[in-house]
């Protein structure tokens, strides 16, 4: 009797265990934050701009003092450093700006134009999609900021070099009396101990706004800020309130602007790093934001379009 079976045999790639795809915890979240810079072009386009205005204010600044011969050799060391301090504030304060208003934007607007269907729709939960938009103010605009003032001041340092060349004098004090390392690293630190850390709070309740609110996003969230203020005022003629607003928008203790004759790059190294991290505020900001952000997270939960 024939035994044998007539199955036909199992083929290597039947044979085969197919494993289910498994997604690494960080790549929605990846993806989640370039879809906010490919949505949110002026995330970098707004600085880049700032910067090229400001290095052709500079250029057409050096051509003039070439031109007039206006390089006055006592006032060296402090005219060297002041352009580059201001470059850096002025794409700092750009990219503050630039935060708020994708900050009051982020959640509300695909609630107005109902994108929040489609989104809603993909395997991303709402904790992905609120950090990735939180990131944005907290992490990537830093970052980007960084890179973008360095380069700036690199072609200003560049820029300087060319016009001494041209008019005949040594550039041997140019490179040896502007601390270029230093002014980095005090901006790195800078950035991410005020801009990333501190003012965590502030982007965190723009974000919770922009999930709440079915319109005027920015009247939501600066008219309770000005009501309670008023409000201790008129009730107990203090200003508490208001003080602490003041002292988290311009940064914790020991970060003076207008030290060192008002330099703009000196503030940046005031703050030392332990006695940031023991600040009570600091931890109490964190704090605040952290509860904000799992609000909104449970707003865009149960939000839908406008």
């Amino acid at each position: 009797m024939n035994t044998q079976s007539n199955a036909v045999p199992e083929s290597p790639l039947d044979s085969r265990v197919i494993a289910p795809a498994i997604m690494s915890p960080t790549r929605p979240l990846y993806w989640s934050i370039r879809r906010e810079l490919w949505e949110n072009r002026s995330i970098y386009v707004a600085p880049l701009v700032a910067a090229a205005v400001f290095l052709f204010a500079f250029l057409i600044s050096a051509i003039h003092r070439l031109v007039t011969g206006t390089l006055d050799p006592a006032k060296q060391q402090e005219a060297l450093a002041r352009p580059y301090g201001f470059a850096a504030g002025l794409i700092m304060a750009t990219t503050v700006v630039v935060g708020v208003f994708y900050c009051l934007d982020a959640l509300h607007g695909e609630r107005r134009d109902r994108s929040i269907l489609f989104w809603k729709s993909l395997p991303v939960s709402d904790l992905t999609t609120v950090l990735s938009k939180a990131s944005i103010p907290l992490v990537v605009l830093p970052l980007l900021t960084f890179a973008i003032t360095v380069a700036t001041q690199w072609i200003m340092l560049l820029l300087s070099t060319a016009a001494r060349l041209a008019s005949g004098r040594s550039v041997t004090e140019l490179w040896t009396q502007l601390s270029w390392f230093q002014m980095s690293l005090m901006l790195l630190y800078h950035l991410l101990t005020v801009h990333a850390l501190w003012h965590a709070p502030m982007y965190s309740w723009l974000l919770l706004v922009s999930g709440w609110a079915r319109r005027a996003t920015f009247l939501w969230a600066a008219l309770p800020l000005f009501a309670i203020g008023i409000i201790e005022k008129v009730a107990f003629n203090t200003s508490h309130f208001a003080a602490m607003l003041a002292y988290r928008m311009t940064g914790p203790e020991g970060y003076t602007p207008t030290a060192r004759g008002g330099d703009p790059m000196y503030p940046m190294a005031t703050l030392e790093l332990g006695r940031f991290l023991s600040t009570p505020g600091l931890w109490i900001g964190l704090a605040v934001a952290a509860a904000f952000l799992a609000a909104a997270v449970r707003l865009r939960r149960y939000r839908g379009p406008i």
